[in-house]
């Protein structure tokens, strides 16, 4: 009877999943050698050839593409009984940017619980220099957020392009204020909006001020105002004003993931959110 070594299974996801001996063997605390070994006899095991491996890309073969879905299944099953045997729960406290935050949470989620079904998941959400405040003051486990002024720590997980938003019947007269929807004094996306507006010499009101970034949207949305959002993020029934009304363009910023966690188990649950969402970003792009 063929049997599956769980953690060897686990190794052929990690890979499959982070394109990368390198990064999966980083992600399970382990060695580029120690998990080639386990993918290796994994795949004598099934007598299958699971992963092709060339200098320059780590890729799922055609039998390991079959395989994947039934692998991660498999782990699930595995992590939900060995959860089962534990009265014990973890918890992670992750926080997400308010203008980073978009649909690609829900796969987020998923993921962390499919890797991890006893972990306890806490979600904040807030504009980044909150998130990274609350993250140095060890309130948070691990921080998304958008670059924020010098600070060159974290992982980059993407950039991050922007664009003035409005609706397609927004008006707007040469020389008089552009009127802005914003989301607080504290955002800094505010911040470099009015700051691009200011040095290009054009003059701005703000006509709507939301607590959250759904209110912003639904300001936007609703015609009031038009407001600077990542270009992925747009409010649905909005178009891109800035040609047509000469809005300078906005700078590009890099969303960037902040964590100081080190144990094996967390480390495995980060490598996994960065490429949720790293995927999520490439399909939605």
């Amino acid at each position: 009877m063929l049997w599956l070594d769980a953690e060897a299974v686990r190794n052929f996801v990690m890979v499959a999943e982070l394109q990368s001996f390198t990064r999966a063997a980083d992600a399970l605390g382990s060695t580029q050698a120690a998990v080639s070994v386990k993918l290796k006899r994994l795949e004598e095991r099934v007598g299958r050839k699971l992963i092709e491996r060339t200098p320059r890309r780590v890729r799922l073969s055609a039998e390991g593409a079959l395989f994947i879905d039934s692998a991660r299944a498999f782990l699930v099953a595995h992590d939900n009984a060995v959860a089962g045997l534990s009265c014990g729960t973890r918890h992670f406290a992750l926080g997400i940017a308010g203008h980073v935050a978009g649909p690609e949470v829900t796969t987020l989620l998923a993921r962390l619980n499919q890797h991890d079904p006893a972990l306890t998941i806490e979600v904040q959400v807030d504009n980044s220099s909150n998130l990274l405040d609350a993250f140095d003051r060890g309130k948070l486990d691990a921080a998304i957020v958008r670059r924020e002024d010098d600070r060159r720590d974290g992982e980059v997980l993407g950039p991050e392009h922007f664009g003035w938003f409005a609706t397609p019947d927004f008006h707007h007269r040469q020389g008089e204020p552009i009127r802005l929807a914003t989301l607080s004094r504290a955002c800094g996306v505010r911040d470099v909006a009015t700051r691009t507006l200011d040095d290009a010499g054009i003059p701005w009101v703000e006509v709507f001020v939301g607590g959250g970034s759904s209110l912003v949207t639904a300001g936007v949305a609703a015609g009031l105002a038009t407001s600077v959002f990542p270009s992925r993020l747009a409010p649905p029934g909005t178009v891109e004003i800035s040609r047509k009304f000469g809005l300078p363009a906005v700078p590009s910023s890099e969303i960037v993931l902040h964590t100081t966690l080190t144990d094996r188990r967390s480390r495995e649950a980060l490598r996994i959110l960065a490429c949720a969402f790293r995927e999520h970003r490439a399909s939605a792009e």
